[in-house]
């Protein structure tokens, strides 16, 4: 199902007609951060289906994992050898994954490199149901310089709905373009969960600038995947961490260990939020931004 936000008139967020409201009930996320083995997807795929079943048992509802937690970022790899490294359409390798979906009724968000149905490379977060069904892929859109030689760019953004909460997908550099997590506000969406690599020094400080402003600019909760350890060349920092809609930091793993972090979605936070820092509303409402930003169409994905 296709979703865009229109109108030129837009009531205040707890009445977007495309959010169908405000959600009515808290939703439990965790996001994950795990040591890989470079270009082995079947081990990565087992370190996955672990993680998943931990974060059920903490009574998680959707695991977020890192930008290409399949393969590690590892672009020489994947480049050489892309039946073995990246994903393909159909790959039984994901079975670990979709079957501890299906066993703990759980969606997982997983990074990967995908070899699609015309042989392009994609940079795409896998989506599984608690179904164990593969929903839909969401293929990062803005590409950092040295990806778009290697990589062709996704053309829509990605909304999942789940327990009434509408999450917008993001893969690293997406979230440097204030445009991107704007689009999935736009078309109601109560959080903002991207996959990335961040690195120590420069990646670790725009993380800890890009994400609470995508969360403050649109009141949404922001989270964040990323890698711990050496990957594809990059010396990564860890730090995977959710934001609340005002922009604060409400949890935080640390540099360099594999760890889970779970945090709760608060329906009554969104909104005491929202009526706080209209910030919002007033880009909706203000003739000067009604159109907005260019949203490129959005896909919805309701899960079970």
């Amino acid at each position: 199902m296709s979703s865009t936000a229109t109108a030129d008139h837009l009531p205040r967020p707890a009445e977007h007609p495309l959010a169908g409201g405000l959600p009515s009930t808290v939703l439990r996320i965790a996001t994950v951060q795990a040591p890989v083995v470079a270009g082995d997807i079947p081990t990565n795929a087992a370190t996955a289906a672990a993680l998943i079943r931990e974060a059920a048992a903490a009574g998680a509802r959707l695991v977020l994992f890192a930008e290409k937690f399949l393969s590690g970022y590892e672009p020489a790899l994947i480049t050489a050898d892309p039946l073995r490294h990246a994903v393909q359409p159909v790959d039984p390798r994901l079975a670990p994954i979709t079957d501890a979906c299906r066993e703990s009724a759980v969606t997982a968000v997983v990074g990967a490199a995908v070899r699609d149905e015309a042989g392009e490379l994609r940079v795409s977060a896998l989506v599984v149901g608690p179904d164990g069904e593969l929903v839909t892929r969401y293929d990062k859109q803005y590409l950092f310089k040295s990806e778009s030689e290697i990589y062709r760019p996704g053309t829509t953004g990605c909304t999942l709905e789940l327990d009434g909460w509408r999450l917008g997908l993001g893969i690293c550099y997406d979230s440097g373009f204030a445009e991107h997590a704007r689009a999935a506000a736009l078309d109601g969406c109560h959080a903002y969960l991207v996959g990335a690599l961040f690195s120590v020094g420069h990646g670790h400080h725009e993380s800890r600038t890009w994400f609470p402003a995508r969360a403050l600019d649109n009141t949404v909760y922001a989270v964040l995947s990323n890698h711990i350890g050496q990957t594809g060349g990059w010396n990564t920092c860890g730090a995977s961490a959710v934001w609340s809609p005002d922009g604060r930091l409400l949890a935080e793993a640390g540099p360099d260990a594999r760890e889970l972090v779970l945090a709760d979605l608060d329906p009554a936070v969104l909104s005491a939020t929202r009526q706080s820092e209209p910030l919002l509303h007033d880009f909706r409402s203000n003739p000067a931004f009604r159109t907005g930003p260019a949203a490129g169409g959005r896909l919805l994905h309701r899960l079970g």
